[in-house]
């Protein structure tokens, strides 16, 4: 399976790129993992992340057209007025395909310009249901786009958007689900692994990533037809990078945890058996982050979920060694794929152990109904 650095329902498949390059243009398309694995920064002018880049905000909220993917990625756990849990996701992508400095113009649009390729997500979770949308679109021409200041991540009609003075707003809308939601970002920023430059193998190949854990949300989600007025808090992530992943790193499990404590956790594993990388985050009540090495986690799957399909493991535990903390974490009763052009499990759980508390959880790499 072809896939991106980070996460295969947080990037464009090659092959995906292909179809939908083909669709648009007589350009030629990307090759699969090969081919654009093969390619280095002086060959093709995309810019890698290193140990000792830094994060700059606002800036890096926007595009990075000099890198070759990178994503806005949120999740939320909310509840309804009536004290039901409900989760969603949305999720917009930029694959480059051909590199540029950020304070270029962009081709003007009556050139009809195919520089980089736009997917975006969106989904519901409720009652043990799922609802799951795509959207696909090529840059430069309207259709989709980022930017900074003020910000606005957008895919036609889906659009995250500053609406105020530190308030965010976030609208989407799929087959039997619609969401319009009010986003208050907080001032705890985590910037992952060595100041924002998180490894994803021992070879030292990564990516720049930071996320606002702890963003208020409010507003309504509609679900067939029937409005619910939520409230709760999001986890937004934000990644980028111009490597993929080595072919022998099959699949990809990632949590994002906030415990009652106050604590948050996020950890990964890339790849499975000999060939997994794991790496985390731990945030302190405080605030005080500890970026979390191979020798640091330990995930252990503690159960298969049949989905109809694909087995799925359900229930987690997590060991954070280095605070001696162990967690059991839980999907809900349920299928969770989003069935895409390349389908992923993607749920919200709750958390028990040493501490209890919510988030979410996305597997790829197991096979899908």
């Amino acid at each position: 399976m072809t896939r991106c650095l980070l996460p295969l329902g947080t990037c464009l498949p090659a092959f995906l790129l292909s179809f939908l390059l083909a669709a648009c243009s007589d350009t030629p398309a990307p090759g699969g993992f090969a081919g654009l694995a093969a390619s280095s920064e002086a060959e093709d002018g995309f810019r890698q992340p290193r140990p000792g880049d830094t994060i700059r905000l606002p800036e890096d909220w926007g595009p990075h057209p000099a890198h070759r993917i990178e994503w806005w990625y949120l999740t939320a756990n909310l509840t309804t007025a009536d004290g039901v849990p409900m989760g969603i996701q949305w999720t917009q992508f930029r694959q480059g395909l051909e590199p540029r400095e950020p304070d270029d113009e962009p081709p003007a649009e009556q050139l009809w310009p195919l520089e980089s390729a736009w997917m975006a997500h969106g989904a519901v979770s409720f009652n043990g249901r799922h609802w799951f949308s795509e959207r696909f679109a090529r840059g430069d021409v309207g259709h989709a786009g980022a930017r900074a200041e003020p910000l606005r991540v957008w895919l036609d009609h889906w659009q995250l958007m500053e609406a105020g003075r530190d308030q965010w707003q976030l609208e989407a809308a799929g087959e039997g689900w619609a969401y319009n939601l009010t986003l208050l970002p907080s001032d705890r920023v985590v910037r992952h692994g060595d100041n924002g430059f998180s490894a994803k193998t021992e070879g030292g190949q990564g990516s720049m990533y930071f996320s606002d854990p702890d963003i208020a949300m409010e507003g309504t989600v509609t679900i067939g037809g029937e409005p619910h007025s939520v409230s709760g808090t999001g986890w937004l992530d934000r990644e980028w990078s111009s490597q993929f992943l080595r072919s022998d790193q099959e699949g990809w499990d990632w949590f994002a945890l906030r415990l009652d404590t106050g604590a948050r956790l996020m950890a990964f594993r890339v790849g499975r058996g000999d060939n997994a990388y794991l790496s985390g985050t731990w945030i302190d009540p405080a605030g005080v982050t500890s970026a979390l090495g191979p020798k640091d986690l330990v995930l252990s799957p503690l159960g298969l979920r049949d989905t109809g399909g694909g087995r799925i493991p359900d229930r987690w535990r997590i060991d954070v060694l280095p605070e001696a903390l162990t967690f059991t974490v839980t999907a809900p009763e349920g299928s969770y794929w989003n069935r895409g052009a390349y389908p992923y499990w993607e749920s919200p759980v709750t958390v028990s152990g040493d501490a209890s508390g919510e988030g979410y959880m996305e597997l790829t790499g197991y096979g899908a109904p």
